[in-house]
């Protein structure tokens, strides 16, 4: 059974780091490049962005619990344990605390696009804010790959 548990931990980080990737940096720049509504664009990429989200909450918790649970206290001394603690902190951060922001700029431009309104530059920096926490989560979560073993 023990081994049922730690194949769930590595699916749920392959699909947690995985789906950040695909989705951040292929399917989000193919729906700009292929959609001629921006707005549109932004609009799935959102709906997405925020799927992957809930996936990295729910896979960060499972994470940390079977961290835990497997380890005991010791877990807490691990750079794994960490690494993930911190990812959940930059999802929830991003996703309840950036996104609802730029949601409510979106929603106070219309019927314009937020980008032709009088908000697009604290959107731009908004966007850039969050934009800097997912490739750093990104570039957590490849860590999180390369020194769980699963890339070997």
């Amino acid at each position: 059974m023990r081994r049922f548990w730690g194949g769930l931990a590595d699916g749920l980080l392959v699909l947690w780091i995985g789906g950040m990737w695909a989705i951040g940096y292929v399917a989000a720049p193919v729906l700009f490049a292929n959609l001629g509504d921006k707005q549109l664009a932004g609009m799935l990429a959102g709906r997405l962005f925020a799927v992957m989200a809930w996936i990295g909450i729910v896979a960060a918790t499972y994470l940390l619990g079977y961290r835990f649970v497997r380890d005991g206290p010791a877990a807490l001394k691990t750079l794994f344990f960490w690494v993930v603690a911190l990812m959940l902190v930059l999802t929830l951060a991003g996703h309840f605390g950036i996104q609802p922001i730029m949601q409510g700029m979106k929603d106070q431009a219309m019927p314009h696009a937020v980008m032709q309104s009088v908000f697009a530059d604290r959107f731009a920096r908004w966007h850039g804010v969050s934009s800097i926490l997912y490739l750093i989560q990104g570039g957590l979560g490849l860590l999180l790959v390369w020194r769980s073993g699963l890339a070997r």
